[in-house]
């Protein structure tokens, strides 16, 4: 079959949990499953992550279907509820909130629920996107605490803006805002995605939020995976469907943007945009093929990408093609298409064939 697969490796997403927990062994996990667990699936990667202490979802609709699908552990809707439907399939469903505006607050306080839910207060420390700000936090967290609907005790939350880089002043800046508010208000607290979770050990404290990093991929700068011990979970790979043997000269592809410099077979492989292949990534952007490292050459097309077999002559049709994963880092393609590991991750789409085998 030509059609290109995912390959979803459930051991090494339960490694990378461990990885988390390793690093963190104090705190208690929020496996964050949101985006359909990054592209993986996020129903196969709840069965593999049953280990964690909760799942983080970004939506309200997103948690319900876990639910649905039998899920029991506890979830946590990171952007909160929007309208009293949501509000009340938290309370329906048992799915706590994260609450991070006015409209939210005055919602709960409006409302009696028939069953009371859990609620995180979220603190906007410098993200500026979700979140009341430092001033506010303590007289939010009052109106908060006094809710019917609301079931104590309620926890504190913040998120990160620049914790992928080790160097930049501004995740100290945050924590500096922050502390004061843990100090003050108490209960358990979340501050720490996976770049703080690896870089940034002062901000594990009750509760960590390993996104990223449970795919396999670095969220650091410049970082890889490997480099954490962490193990690729999805390998996308497909075929090469033609071989053919260009003259010095041939003008590859659309645009004829790449030149053959010599005599030289070029592989044709059933992949590309259409499949969530960056349409980006540029000539000399790596493939395996055979498990050899060819370079990309040509645009990559709706359905089909090009590659120069010099350093495979012997390669054939329907000789296996790895786009990333085993062997070939999410983080590397991403960084020579200018892009993030998790939108290489979120972005492949329905044409492409996912299983889920357990190979550690």
């Amino acid at each position: 079959m030509l059609t290109p697969a995912a390959l979803i490796d459930l051991a090494a997403a339960r490694h990378n949990l461990n990885c988390a927990k390793a690093a963190a062994p104090a705190s208690k996990v929020i496996a964050v499953i949101k985006a359909n667990a990054y592209g993986h699936g996020m129903l196969r990667i709840a069965r593999a992550l049953e280990a964690a202490d909760a799942f983080g979802l970004a939506r309200m609709e997103e948690a319900v279907r876990l639910r649905q699908a039998g899920v029991e552990k506890q979830l946590v809707a990171l952007e909160g509820f929007f309208g009293r439907d949501e509000l009340e399939a938290a309370s329906h469903y048992q799915i706590e909130p994260v609450i991070s505006n006015r409209e939210q607050l005055s919602l709960l306080e409006k409302r009696r629920l028939p069953q009371q839910i859990a609620c995180w207060l979220k603190v906007d420390t410098g993200m500026h996107r979700l979140g009341f700000a430092p001033a506010e936090a303590a007289a939010a967290h009052a109106r908060l605490a006094s809710c019917a609907s609301v079931r104590p005790p309620i926890r504190l939350m913040t998120h990160l803006a620049s914790a992928d880089d080790l160097q930049d002043s501004a995740t100290a800046n945050q924590l500096q805002l922050f502390l004061p508010l843990i100090s003050q208000l108490g209960g358990e607290i979340s501050i720490a995605n996976s770049a703080a979770l690896l870089g940034w050990p002062q901000t594990h404290y009750d509760w960590v939020r390993p996104g990223i990093m449970l795919y396999g991929a670095s969220p650091l700068l410049g970082g890889s995976g490997e480099r954490h011990e962490l193990k690729p979970v999805m390998t996308l790979s497909s075929r090469l469907i033609a071989v053919n043997q260009c003259r010095r000269g041939d003008r590859i592809g659309y645009g004829g943007s790449w030149c053959c410099p010599e005599e030289m077979p070029v592989g044709v492989v059933a992949i590309g945009y259409a499949d969530g292949y960056p349409r980006h990534a540029p000539a000399g952007t790596p493939l395996l093929v055979n498990g050899s490292r060819v370079p990309l050459v040509g645009r990559v097309s709706m359905d089909m990408v090009t590659v120069d077999l010099r350093g495979q002559p012997q390669a054939r049709v329907g000789d296996p093609v790895v786009l990333w994963g085993r062997g070939l880092p999410a983080e590397e393609i991403a960084e020579a298409a200018g892009t993030i590991s998790y939108e290489l991750f979120c972005g492949v789409t329905q044409r492409v064939k996912f299983s889920e085998e357990e190979l550690g």
